[in-house]
């Protein structure tokens, strides 16, 4: 009965999503509560259950979000994103193009949200395929491809951040991990992918967007940019590495889990993004900080859905559904990585929000870990690549790509849907060789 509640609510969801167009917020909370009382819990308890999830996720994550908003904006706005990209471009030339702007989807897609990434980035591609008189996809993919593999596999990214929290996985071994299986899947899902789109021959839509381009005085360094947007990768990373291989007594060790820990890592860099981004660059500390408090509001929402993933993560705990999932699991011979992905995928094909599908299968898979000893970070990156399988139109990520690309619906789903699989899928097998290799 447990599971057939959990169908019954996992459909409510869909049904709330898809067929009335019910904010994904809105409609976690109303399942997570229609879920809580059908599995016998009161309505007080449901209520206190939902406080519960809601704090408990964002208790852990509120200050990571936050930071990476802040950090994000600032490298939009002060234009060192812009300077990362022209540089990267003159350096690799118009042969290895593709290879630069891959390497500026990775850099900006850490600092930054997918959606916001993509438009930053679009017209510096549009750039390219004027002066170099490539084809638009053949220059553009490997830096889609970037952007969304990072909003798969690397915290501080909100998504496998938020699944790491709730899976109790180390955020460090995490973005480890995640960077093994970026390398090969962001190249195969870029530059090789995008070598195939060459006949796809179309020009920049007209009129669809016109960025402030910064001029070259306006904009900091390029050892300067780059520094500020992977200041928090490179912490993170360093107490990653002291962790696996000094003892906990190490001064070291302790005080780079301090500052690799990923809110303070955050922290420290927007401090520093502030002075060498902003005031060094001739910016006013007003200025610098109205980057800043606007870069919230565009990330609220994004907060609230994954507080109600929390929500009904922490309603199923309380329920008594966890423990009966888990005793389920004891006798199943299905990888948990792969049962992870499963859900995960069957659920963003089903939804089209890739956050909303990995928050509700971290909420349904959690229990697993602890029965079944499955690594969780290895967890956390299975969920991820679930969660971009297939995009299709209930995605709102589908039509940032058709309107962009200048493609017909049959065209986006010939070129965006299938690389968002390939992502997936490459994703899957690197979490599998993973698990061979290291257990």
């Amino acid at each position: 009965m447990p599971i057939t509640i959990i169908a019954f609510g996992v459909i409510l969801l869909l049904v709330l999503m898809i067929v009335f167009k019910v904010n994904g917020f809105i409609a976690l909370i109303f399942v997570s509560a229609v879920v809580g009382v059908a599995e016998g819990m009161t309505p007080l308890a449901v209520i206190a259950s939902i406080q519960k999830g809601v704090g408990g996720t964002l208790g852990g994550l509120a200050l990571i979000l936050g930071f990476g908003a802040m950090l994000g904006k600032l490298v939009s706005d002060t234009g060192a994103a812009q300077r990362v990209a022209t540089t990267l471009i003159a350096a690799f030339g118009k042969q290895r193009v593709q290879w630069a702007l891959m390497v500026t989807g990775l850099v900006v897609g850490l600092a930054m949200f997918y959606e916001i990434g993509f438009v930053l980035l679009l017209p510096l591609v549009f750039t390219v395929v004027a002066a170099a008189r490539l084809p638009l996809l053949y220059v553009g993919v490997p830096m889609v491809a970037a952007l969304s593999v990072t909003h798969c596999f690397l915290p501080p990214h909100p998504g496998p951040t938020a699944i790491a929290i709730i899976f109790g996985a180390n955020l460090g071994t995490t973005l480890l991990y995640g960077m093994i299986i970026t390398i090969p899947t962001v190249i195969i899902a870029g530059p090789v992918f995008s070598k195939f789109l060459k006949n796809f021959e179309k020009s920049p839509p007209e009129g669809l967007y016109n960025p402030k381009v910064f001029e070259d005085h306006e904009m900091p360094g390029f050892w300067t940019s780059i520094f500020a947007a992977v200041i928090p990768v490179i912490l993170m990373a360093v107490a990653a590495v002291f962790e696996l291989t000094t003892p906990k007594e190490n001064v070291l060790r302790q005080f780079f889990e301090f500052v690799g820990n990923p809110a303070v890592a955050l922290f420290i860099s927007v401090v520093i993004a502030v002075f060498t981004l902003g005031l060094r660059n001739g910016r006013k500390m007003d200025d610098v900080m109205e980057m800043c408090s606007s870069s919230i509001g565009a990330i609220a929402m994004i907060v609230f859905i994954i507080a109600g993933g929390g929500a009904f993560k922490q309603v199923l705990v309380d329920s008594g559904v966890g423990d009966y999932i888990a005793n389920m699991m004891k006798g199943s011979s299905l990888s948990p990585l792969l049962m992870c992905w499963t859900v995960a995928a069957m659920l963003r094909i089903a939804l089209g929000s890739a956050t909303v599908a990995a928050i509700t299968t971290a909420g349904i898979v959690t229990p697993i870990i602890a029965i079944t000893h499955a690594d969780p970070a290895l967890m956390v990156l299975a969920v991820g690549s679930g969660s971009v399988i297939a995009s299709h139109v209930n995605d709102p990520g589908f039509w940032l790509f058709k309107g962009y690309f200048n493609l017909s619906v049959i065209e986006t789903l010939k070129t965006w849907t299938v690389m968002e699989t390939l992502i997936s899928f490459l994703g899957l097998a690197g979490v599998l060789i993973l698990n061979a290799i290291i257990h």
